[in-house]
């Protein structure tokens, strides 16, 4: 279906190729996991497989792709959008409509379907990724996960052979992504389709994939093998497997399920043992820089907040964590004064946040968006980190040193938009930062971030906790919320559901539990630093307890 013949990629402000001699053949009915660092090549390597790179994207390509036997050196991809589909990373990106059922009506109109055809399709993708309920919605009235769904479904509707899908559940809540990957599973094994995904949440996706396609980066051979193969040597794994790993356990388990069948002895040598706890100073605790108090906020008659009561001190670390369409970015922008509310009341910093303009309001609360480019304004990296020093009135380089730290793999001279997801989020987290804000709001942070990227995050934020800042994260990662959390706060419907630590909410929650937990319940246990932390001593010295568990 799709093969690559010694290809090469080569953008012009670069030396070295992103892509190296790439030589890999896609079956027809094929899920195809890629996987790499952030900025390592992942996404060019998508777009390849429709001609959007070089045809869009400029840079120089050698060698030859074939897509269902169509050169796309000579196929532009309008000649290929009847066999490729592609979700890009950013899906309110490429909506061209107004509403939902519209925007999954247009692919069709441009490849000329019937309009009894296109009726039933669009009837057919609303049931299949759960949006009946949206098909009236504007579509710049959807949250991130929800436009999500629509961009996928849009592609969906015109029935390609390849579904081409960069980091399709980055945005989506748990319960979401498992539909989307449901829907997935549906196409490839009913219908033959090709499937493309590029996704850095291996816990969500691993145990799906036929192949996995690591990309290295630098130029280096493209690492290809079934998932337990990859999984084997790979630096990077999702929880699971680093559990199997520290246990020894052989084989390594994709699954949960194939976890707790091994785990039987490591359960028991964890018998008597207690979880680190996560707690902040007391004296942090008791400089509250958030009060809200039944706040209650509508978008035109329809409640998006409903009696909000809640409280963030310096020095926590809080989890908001919720369904797509929560409410969870509403309470963030109230927080930062975007949103007013209806009635009730909210403080920031001992202040209406409304009331607080231009420098104060950059020292006392930094927000990063969804879309961290709503922040960005200038044409190089360079001249974003200058012009935040300037804004935050602090010595010249201290945004740069913040980037270094967080994605030293950005280069000065490159322009913003052609930063990766996860890379320009990191750039907008280093501008916000840099003024060093009390309160920081993160909405969705590990958007497009690699397992080492967002371990150096993770470091940031407890540097950051340490230091005094309270910090909230609205987020749908819950492996982030089970390693820096020290409070899970759960909405639904505009209401706080749970509020309280972090191992007492997730744990009993099967949507928002992590893959440690689920694998060792009942017990409270929420990462594989925690586990090794515990006994990681006795694993060290002998693997003899725990490596007899079969996997199967």
């Amino acid at each position: 279906m799709i093969r690559f013949e010694d290809v090469s990629i080569t953008y012009a402000e670069s030396t070295a190729p992103v892509l190296h001699e790439v030589n890999l053949h896609l079956e027809e009915g094929e899920l195809v996991l890629v996987v790499g660092r952030t900025g390592s090549g992942k996404t060019t390597l998508l777009r390849a497989m429709n001609g959007l790179v070089p045809h869009f994207t400029g840079g120089t390509l050698s060698g030859r792709i074939l897509v269902a036997g169509r050169d796309t050196a000579t196929h532009p991809p309008r000649e290929l959008a009847d066999v490729v589909g592609v979700v890009p990373q950013d899906p309110s990106s490429g909506f061209v409509a107004d509403t939902v059922e519209e925007e999954l009506a247009y692919g069709m109109e441009c490849l000329g379907l019937a309009p009894a055809v296109m009726r039933r399709r669009v009837e057919e993708t609303l049931d299949l990724l759960g949006l009946s309920d949206l098909r009236s919605r504007p579509l710049l009235s959807l949250s991130a996960g929800q436009q999500q769904r629509v961009s996928i479904g849009a592609v969906l509707t015109s029935h390609p052979r390849v579904l081409v899908l960069d980091e399709p559940t980055s945005a989506l809540d748990p319960g979401a992504a498992e539909e989307v990957l449901a829907a997935l599973q549906r196409l490839v094994h009913d219908l033959g389709v090709t499937v493309v995904l590029a996704e850095h949440r291996l816990e969500r996706v691993v145990q799906y994939a036929d192949r996995v396609i690591v990309v290295p980066g630098d130029a280096q051979p493209l690492v290809i093998g079934t998932p337990v193969e990859v999984m084997q040597l790979a630096p990077i794994a999702p929880p699971v497997v680093e559990l199997g790993r520290l246990a020894g356990w052989s084989p390594l388990p994709l699954t949960v399920r194939d976890a707790r069948r091994a785990a039987g002895p490591l359960r028991d040598l964890l018998v008597g043992r207690t979880p680190p706890l996560r707690v902040i100073d007391g004296q942090l605790g008791e400089d509250a820089l958030v009060v809200a108090r039944d706040l209650t906020v509508r978008y035109g008659t329809w409640p998006a907040l409903r009696s909000i009561s809640l409280t963030i001190r310096r020095g926590e670390i809080v989890a908001l964590m919720g369904r797509n369409g929560a409410g969870k970015s509403t309470l963030l922008n109230a927080i930062v004064g975007l949103r007013p509310c209806d009635s009730g009341s909210i403080l920031t910093s001992g202040r209406d946040p409304r009331t607080l303009r231009g420098p104060d309001l950059v020292r006392a609360v930094g927000l990063v968006p969804q879309e961290p480019g709503d922040l960005l304004e200038a044409t190089t990296v360079a001249d974003e980190c200058r012009a935040a020093d300037r804004d935050a009135a602090v010595g010249s380089g201290t945004t740069r040193a913040l980037l270094a730290l967080l994605a030293p793999e950005v280069r000065d001279g490159t322009h913003p938009r052609d930063l990766s997801e996860g890379q320009r989020l990191l750039l907008a987290l280093a501008v916000v930062l840099a003024a060093r804000p009390p309160l920081l709001l993160l909405d969705e942070p590990t958007r497009g971030l690699d397992y080492p990227t967002k371990a150096r995050l993770v470091d940031v934020l407890r540097d950051l906790s340490k230091a005094g800042h309270g910090i909230m994260l609205a987020t749908h990662d819950v492996e982030l919320a089970a390693e820096v959390a020290t409070r899970v706060v759960v909405v639904a419907e505009g209401e706080i559901v749970a509020d309280g630590d972090t191992a007492d909410v997730v744990v009993a929650s099967p949507m928002f539990a992590p893959q440690v937990a689920k694998v060792l319940a009942p017990e409270p246990w929420l990462t594989v630093s925690d586990v090794l932390a515990a006994i990681g001593p006795l694993l060290l010295h002998s693997h003899a307890p725990t490596s007899g568990g079969a996997v199967g």
